[in-house]
């Protein structure tokens, strides 16, 4: 039986079917869209490709998605079914505190859990990353429950990482980033005309920062391929590849890592919460190397 319970919020991004599969607890966020005049609050808890890609085309017909944070309410109530179920011992994912707080109102609401049921104990993970690099945490302790590591050696574990998560997320258009307050006006009309590209990266506080820009998709992958051979991925061989709704550029990506290193990439879609934020056609890449992020 294992020694602790693997609980996260939706913005690690990993599919319904790995998170059935490996027993994972998952509390879906909440985002609002904005079509034809009217707002549609829905839930991040999309169970086939074609819901994401349904997602993202809405995007480029016009449609405009806005996130929230997930709630205390919501919370409470997902740490309380876990009590009532007899778990103790949970280690919860969160988005980073670096985008939202919801790290904080997780730890109030698990506490206030514990005030009924004492034994009920929730360590709550700040990955200071989310979508590929927070699913990549989770991955990591799950296969660490799976071995009969105890809820202290795997938060020690996931923390010791968590700066070893490299991360080059490229947006297609700037017209998302600016509707998120991350680029001026001006800026993201000048992008449109020009073919700019964003690199963006999470800092060690767990915020974006701009990386660097570049000029269409092809010099982005440059980019990429250019860092991986600075410094590959560390012994594990832990690559993750996301995207929205941007097949093309996700395969190359995996070939060549496949053909670099020898090494078969983790690829998947990006869910709604994050993708609201980088738009359609947008793709990134992660791994776990040596060295700590940003430094290479």
């Amino acid at each position: 039986m294992p020694q602790f319970t693997v609980s996260t919020d939706s913005t690690c991004d990993l599919y319904a079917d790995y998170i059935a599969a490996h027993d994972v607890r998952l509390v879906p966020l909440t985002f609002v869209v904005e079509k034809d005049g009217k707002m549609e609050t829905r839930t991040d808890a999309f169970t086939s490709y074609g819901q994401y890609v349904d997602f993202y085309n809405e995007l480029r017909a016009g449609a405009f998605s806005r996130t929230s944070m997930l709630n205390y309410e919501k919370h409470y109530s997902h740490f309380l079914a876990l009590a009532r179920e007899g778990a103790e011992d949970v280690l919860h994912f969160t988005i980073s505190s670096g985008l939202s707080p919801t790290k904080d109102v997780a730890a109030k609401a698990a506490e206030d859990v514990r005030r009924e049921y004492p034994r009920f104990h929730v360590l709550v993970v700040d990955p200071l990353t989310a979508t590929v690099g927070q699913g990549a945490l989770v991955m990591q302790a799950v296969e660490w429950r799976d071995m009969g590591k105890n809820l202290a050696e795997t938060y020690e574990y996931v923390n010791s990482i968590r700066l070893h998560i490299q991360h080059f997320i490229v947006a297609d258009d700037l017209q998302y980033l600016k509707k998120g307050g991350r680029v001026s006006a001006a800026s993201a009309a000048i992008g449109g005309i020009l073919d700019i590209k964003p690199i963006v990266s999470f800092d060690n506080e767990g915020k974006l920062f701009l990386l660097d820009k570049v000029r269409g998709a092809r010099k982005a992958i440059s980019f990429i391929k250019k860092k991986l051979e600075t410094e590959g991925p560390d012994e594990k061989g832990l690559v993750y590849i996301i995207h929205t709704d941007n097949e093309p550029c996700a395969e190359e990506l995996r070939s060549y890592v496949k053909e670099r290193f020898g090494i078969e990439p983790h690829v998947s879609i990006m869910g709604p919460v994050i993708g609201s934020h980088v738009g359609p056609g947008a793709f990134a890449l992660g791994y776990i190397s040596k060295s700590l992020r940003n430094t290479f």
